[in-house]
């Protein structure tokens, strides 16, 4: 597993980035890997996403493949693309969700803040509102885009949707949550660590795989 900080990088740029390495993880050619990263100022919006759900009409979300609707990205927030192999993993899109929200509770909860999931509704939740969106694409069995943690985020901008699509969704951070400044390097760190450890116990790679003796991988679309 490659972790890889990449400090701040235009949405575009990683987009580019994670299409790339995903089609090498699809052929062999390249390792599961983590990108953690912050995005200048960015609205994206998901393939199925709704359009009323921009407030602002001089907003300009980016459109991409991924599960959710509008939600924002900039400075102080933690964005994590895993590029794993599902297809090695149980194929299991809905424990992979589970998963993220796992990884993300534990993180913040080392850091005093209490999180939880909501039925029906993917991220993680604290008393004050939404702390994290997730947002996941599959592309021949391998997952890309990911999750946006608020960690000492400016949540004015996320005043101009409904975030995730959800009309007066309150949406917090950690610094809020803690009281106290939480340094986005340390978020960042912790996350990178205990990725691979949470990882091999929600989705560990299935034996059939280790042993060589698995069927091919789906064609795309399947």
């Amino acid at each position: 597993m490659n972790v890889t900080d990449l400090g701040v990088m235009e949405f575009g740029a990683a987009l580019a980035l994670q299409e790339r390495l995903v089609a090498e993880i699809v052929v062999g050619a390249g390792p599961e890997t983590l990108l953690l990263l912050e995005h200048p100022p960015v609205y994206t919006i998901g393939s199925g996403g709704s359009g009323a759900n921009l407030l602002d009409p001089t907003i300009e979300a980016v459109r991409i493949n991924r599960g959710g609707d509008v939600t924002f990205h900039g400075a102080g927030q933690l964005v994590g693309y895993p590029l794993l192999k599902l297809g090695e993993r149980s194929r299991d899109l809905h424990r992979y969700l589970r998963f993220l929200e796992e990884l993300l509770i534990l993180t913040v909860a080392d850091f005093g803040a209490r999180a939880w999931r909501v039925p029906g509704r993917t991220g993680i939740w604290t008393a004050n509102g939404k702390l994290a969106a997730i947002g996941v694409g599959v592309r021949r069995w391998v997952t890309m885009h990911g999750f946006a943690l608020n960690v000492n985020a400016d949540l004015t901008p996320f005043s101009r949707i409904n975030p995730c699509g959800i009309a007066g969704c309150p949406v917090t951070s950690l610094v809020r949550e803690c009281g106290v400044e939480v340094p986005l390097v340390e978020v960042k760190k912790l996350i990178g660590e205990r990725f691979g450890v949470v990882l091999e116990e929600w989705l560990p790679v299935e034996n059939s795989f280790m042993t060589g003796s698995h069927c091919q991988m789906p064609r795309p679309g399947k």
